[in-house]
């Protein structure tokens, strides 16, 4: 055998090998970078393979379980990223350490979708109950850090404007002077929860809570690496983050009722199961939660509208409310609302991502 026909026999060797593996060595369930269960190989029957059901997840199944999976979609990211000159990879790009989503262009009809959703909210409970109501945007990482990098973002000032003109019952509060691209976690979609003091106490000023301050909290690291949802996605090399928590005397002293299952849990919770260390803020997902302050020298309510990232903030304005209700619609049908809360004359903040109100299908 020539040397020529050696080195062709190299790569079938090598698929030879990592097909045989595949096969021999045990399934594995999730994929920790991905977060997300991997599919498994199916049951051998006469009815799955007369249907081709059996033939469909067994590709499914190959796909996921495929020996050193993760190393071959990093090569394969580095490749276009670097050899192919891609600027993105399925969407996330790098820039200054950190992996954004490029979220491009406005999607005017999804907007409108929320906003209505919002409205409705006001008809049904608000402006019945005399609330007093504010709203503000959490711009993603893209408001930052696009232009500079050279990708594409979508037209944040429209969609600001048409916020405001589609809630002109509300106080609009501009969180943007208090951010900056360094407030957000490098591998994931969310803001760091110790660098937004600055931002609750703008919100706190706003609505004419007690303002807190930076002093007033401790930050402490979680020992667990966190990888977020865009370390998966991107599937290029990053370095973990290290999520922290802002502890005090007052949320050690808080307790968090969970309206749907009935339990009641601290305001950050290590014990969730889950495989997205962020939900260590309020226990994740959730439909609808109280947090009761008992050191509370007022009997002020906030009522909180929001998607993920309340999770994180909602703790920082705790301190000047008696009770801070949190409502996601993603998870429940405003027309229910009625049944668990009585409004009456709270403050009410309608919270919410650009990355949600740009992709807000699943708002009910």
């Amino acid at each position: 055998m020539n040397r020529k026909s050696r080195w062709a026999l190299v790569p079938v060797v090598l698929w030879g090998v990592l097909a045989v593996a595949g096969w021999m060595l045990p399934a594995k369930e999730i994929s920790a970078s991905e977060r997300r269960p991997l599919a498994q190989m199916p049951k051998l029957t006469g009815e799955t393979v007369m249907n081709g059901r059996f033939m469909a997840d067994f590709e499914n199944a190959s796909l996921d379980q495929f020996p050193l999976r993760d190393s071959f979609r990093r090569v394969k990211s580095l490749f276009h990223t670097l050899c192919l000159g891609q600027k993105d990879n399925h969407g996330i790009y790098l820039t200054e350490g950190t992996a954004v989503k490029q979220e491009y262009p406005l999607n005017v009809t999804s907007l409108e979708h929320a906003l209505d959703r919002f409205n409705r909210v006001y008809r049904d409970y608000l402006e019945p109950g005399g609330c007093r109501v504010y709203a503000a945007m959490v711009p993603d990482k893209g408001y930052f850090l696009a232009e500079e990098s050279g990708h594409l973002a979508m037209d944040y000032e429209q969609m600001e404007r048409l916020v405001r003109e589609g809630m002109p019952w509300a106080e609009y509060v501009d969180l943007t002077g208090s951010l900056e691209g360094s407030d957000y976690y490098r591998t994931d979609t969310h803001w760091r929860q110790e660098r937004l003091p600055d931002t609750a106490a703008l919100l706190c000023q706003a609505m004419g809570a007690e303002v807190p301050r930076e002093r007033d909290f401790r930050a402490v690291a979680l020992e667990e690496p966190f990888y977020g949802v865009y370390y998966g996605q991107a599937a290029l090399p990053m370095e973990p983050d290290t999520l922290y928590v802002l502890e005090s005397d007052l949320l050690e002293d808080c307790r968090v009722y969970d309206h749907e299952t009935g339990t009641v849990t601290g305001v950050y919770n290590r014990d969730t199961g889950s495989r997205d260390l962020y939900d260590v803020f309020l226990s994740g997902a959730k439909a609808l939660l109280t947090i009761e302050n008992p050191r509370a020298s007022t009997d002020r309510e906030l009522i909180l509208f929001r998607d993920s990232f309340g999770s994180s903030l909602a703790p920082l304005l705790v301190q000047g409310y008696a009770k801070v209700t949190l409502v996601d619609i993603r998870y429940v049908n405003p027309g229910l609302l009625g049944e668990f809360l009585e409004f009456d004359g709270q403050d009410v903040l309608f919270l919410y991502s650009t990355l949600v109100l740009n992709n807000s299908a699943a708002i009910k």
